[in-house]
């Protein structure tokens, strides 16, 4: 009777350490596996769906440790990458630490909406059609989203962003800013985002631009031929004559003043510039070589500044 007591008593400890030890024992997947935990889920549905997707081996033993080891026993929703071999214990440190893959969706500084739309339908674990968003209307940057999320709503959340830029910038604007609104300064702002790839010089191409707008010129923004063509895609060639010369709501040749709406979607930093222009009596500018650009004056600076554009081009066998 004693020997059976003690041999129960072994077996009883050995189950515990078992017990115990398997808390931190590597689990059951042979590879990274990716779990979404819904909203409102409790602990039990979310080891249903662990159990499923072979992250753990046992649902029950798993609630039995998570309640005698685990922590609070709330649980946080998203989309969760198991690694390998995760523990009952790690997997449980995931969930309730709220530690979700975290989903990006980048719009640079400049990219029309037309491309916005696009990244938006092609990001993946989004659901939904991808709306077409005003132009001018989205802040570019970096925004994370939850697998399942519509696309209408992260769109939305860009939009919202730059109504809170605009807002918290256009009131601290300099006196002698040309734009009379924020919607001007949305669309000077994407003139301004299309015409360098140098963020140094924007408060000077917007000195230039805001110049231009004082005296009456027209603003000859190159920019503002090409997006009724393409919608603010890249244009692949050269302006044609013809479309230097269309008259439309946005070709800045052909027309005084802004043209009738933003071109892109500008970045902060573009909307500080046109908000506070660089102090300057500079109309005129033209590459310089170097990926940026070379200012002037007046009529006869500029041209001998383009003669110097064009005799690199022909140096580097452009023209």
């Amino acid at each position: 009777m004693k020997k059976l007591l003690a041999l129960v008593l072994v077996a009883g400890v050995l189950a515990g350490l078992w017990f115990v030890q398997g808390w931190n024992a590597r689990g059951p997947a042979r590879h990274a596996l990716t779990v979404v935990v819904p909203k409102g889920a409790s602990l039990s549905s979310a080891a249903t769906l662990l159990q499923k997707a072979g992250a753990i081996s046992s649902r029950r033993r798993f609630l039995v440790q998570a309640r005698l080891f685990g922590g609070e026993g709330t649980i946080e929703a998203g989309e969760y990458e198991i690694p390998a071999h995760a523990s009952n214990a790690q997997i449980l440190n995931l969930l309730e630490g709220g530690k979700a893959l975290q989903r990006m969706v980048t719009i640079p500084e400049g990219m029309p909406s037309v491309m916005v739309q696009e990244r938006l339908a092609a990001a993946p674990g989004l659901t939904g059609e991808a709306p077409l968003p005003d132009e001018g209307s989205v802040l570019p940057n970096s925004y994370s989203y939850q697998r399942g999320e519509t696309r209408a709503a992260v769109l939305k959340r860009m939009q919202a962003a730059m109504t809170r830029t605009l807002d918290a910038l256009w009131p601290k604007r300099s006196p002698d800013a040309v734009v009379q609104s924020p919607e001007e300064a949305l669309t000077l702002a994407s003139i301004v985002e299309k015409e360098t790839a140098k963020p140094s010089e924007r408060p000077m191409i917007a000195g230039v631009y805001s110049n231009r707008l004082k005296s009456g010129m027209a603003l000859g923004a190159d920019p503002t031929v090409i997006y009724p063509v393409t919608r603010g895609k890249p244009l692949g060639r050269r302006i044609l004559q013809s479309e230097l010369h269309a008259v439309n709501g946005y070709n800045t040749y052909t027309r005084r003043g802004l043209p009738v709406g933003p071109i892109a979607n500008p970045g902060r930093e573009s909307i500080l510039a046109v908000l506070h222009p660089a102090e300057t009596q500079a109309l005129y500018f033209v590459a310089d070589g170097t990926g940026g650009h070379v200012f002037a004056d007046t009529m006869a600076e500029h041209q001998a500044n383009v003669k110097k554009w064009f005799d690199i081009r022909r140096a580097r066998g452009e023209m």
